[in-house]
C-alpha cells in the first residue's frame, strides 16, 4: 500500500480498501546511463586502440558476416565519440 489506497462503503456499510496499482513506467534514466555507458565505452576503445588500429578492425568487421557488419556500424566513431576523445586528452591526459 505504498502507492497510495482507495477506500470504498460497500452497500452493507462495511469499508473496503483497496491498493492503488503503480502504472509501469520507462526507466528514463537508467536508459540515458546505458547510452551514455556506451559511448563512453567506445571512446575508451578508441583511446586505447588509437585512430588507425580501431579504423582497421572496423574494416575487418564490414568485411564479415551481417552480424559482424552491424557491430562495425554500431561501433563506427561518431562525432560524440570523437568529442569524448577530444575532451578526455586535453583534460586529462
Amino acid at each position: 500500500m505504498s502507492n497510495g489506497y482507495t477506500a470504498h462503503m460497500r452497500g452493507d456499510g462495511l469499508i473496503v480498501v483497496k491498493p492503488k496499482r503503480r502504472k509501469m513506467q520507462f526507466p528514463l534514466k537508467g536508459a540515458v546511463l546505458v547510452v551514455i555507458g556506451f559511448f563512453a565505452f567506445k571512446a575508451f576503445m578508441l583511446m586505447s586502440l588509437g585512430e588507425v588500429t580501431y579504423a582497421d578492425r572496423l574494416g575487418a568487421l564490414q568485411s564479415g558476416t551481417l552480424l559482424e557488419q552491424g557491430g562495425a556500424w554500431v561501433m563506427q566513431a561518431d562525432p560524440v565519440t570523437q568529442a569524448m576523445v577530444a575532451f578526455v586528452n586535453a583534460n586529462l591526459l
